[in-house]
């Protein structure tokens, strides 16, 4: 069976919930349990787990791991035919996701799954990225030992405990979502991340083409088309993007002009500003703080 990429839009971070360890007997199987309400995460440490959701099956050996979703049955599909013994962690979000065949399907629905987002997570003027996360994954050493540590943690102070564990999971997480990237076109990936950070960093400037192949070393063509892959737009759209994004931010927590807003977010004339942010929101600036703030 081809691994499936579950695929998050963050903040917020997919957070912790709860952990343990599960122990079976020669003849015991995996419980059988239906919407759950959360991700479980299973771990085997020892022997073999055979283990079903929905219509998928898989058989987990030493150091193999599955993310199990919270909308679907889990069941086991066959009796241990050794001891063995699993470690589980269970997490959730509040933010957007689905489950995709591959990582072009993943970045092929990306914009779709962040709309979705903003609707669901109160995130309308926030800077959201994605995560990927494998359905199924080996687990190297490095993420071995993240996860030892993540378990040692339960004898600490439940203050320290607590504080730790989150930032230990969320630290694992973003290692089996660095190491799903790497084995996808990590050019393109590290070329487009370039040019977002350029563009974060210049965004009140005038960006041009002619000055991301200067900056970048690459071929406007082979630069949009990274973009259009990682972030499914052009260099010049993420920018119109980032520059209304800014803009959403100084309409609601500034008393500025409309003329100043504008300029503090790269625009150079406050019409042409208007008729951007109209035409992306569907709404003007002046009735978008009117919403937020009550006066125009």
């Amino acid at each position: 069976m081809k691994p499936t990429v579950l695929h998050f839009i963050a903040p917020p971070i997919p957070y912790f919930l709860d952990c343990g360890s599960a122990y079976y007997e020669i003849g015991e199987s995996h419980i059988s349990r239906t919407n759950i309400g959360a991700f479980d995460l299973i771990v085997v440490k020892k022997g073999t787990i055979f283990i079903g959701e929905g219509t998928n099956e898989w058989t987990l050996q030493p150091n193999d791991a599955i993310i199990l979703r919270p909308d679907l049955s889990h069941f086991g599909t066959a009796p241990c035919e050794q001891e063995a013994e699993i470690l589980w962690i269970h997490f959730h979000t509040y933010g957007a996701w689905d489950e995709y065949m591959d990582m072009d399907a993943c970045l092929a629905n990306q914009n779709a799954l962040i709309e979705d987002h903003k609707q669901k997570a109160f995130l309308n003027h926030a800077e959201v990225n994605s995560i990927f996360i494998p359905k199924y994954m080996k687990l190297n050493q490095k993420a071995l030992e993240i996860l030892e540590y993540f378990f040692d943690l339960e004898q600490e102070s439940r203050s320290q405990r607590n504080w730790r564990k989150q930032n230990t999971f969320q630290l694992f997480m973003q290692h089996i979502n660095r190491e799903l990237i790497s084995t996808t076109d990590m050019t393109a990936f590290h070329l487009a991340e370039k040019v977002e950070l350029f563009i974060r960093q210049n965004y009140t400037k005038k960006i041009s083409n002619a000055l991301l192949q200067e900056h970048l070393n690459y071929h406007p063509n082979y630069i949009a088309k990274c973009m259009l892959k990682v972030f499914g737009m052009t260099p010049n759209d993420y920018l119109l993007q980032f520059r209304i994004e800014q803009s959403k931010k100084l309409l609601i927590q500034t008393n500025w002009t409309m003329a100043r807003v504008a300029e503090e977010s790269g625009f150079q004339h406050a019409s042409y500003f208007s008729h951007c942010f109209s035409t992306k929101e569907g709404i003007s600036p002046l009735n978008f703080r009117k919403n937020y703030t009550g006066h125009s």
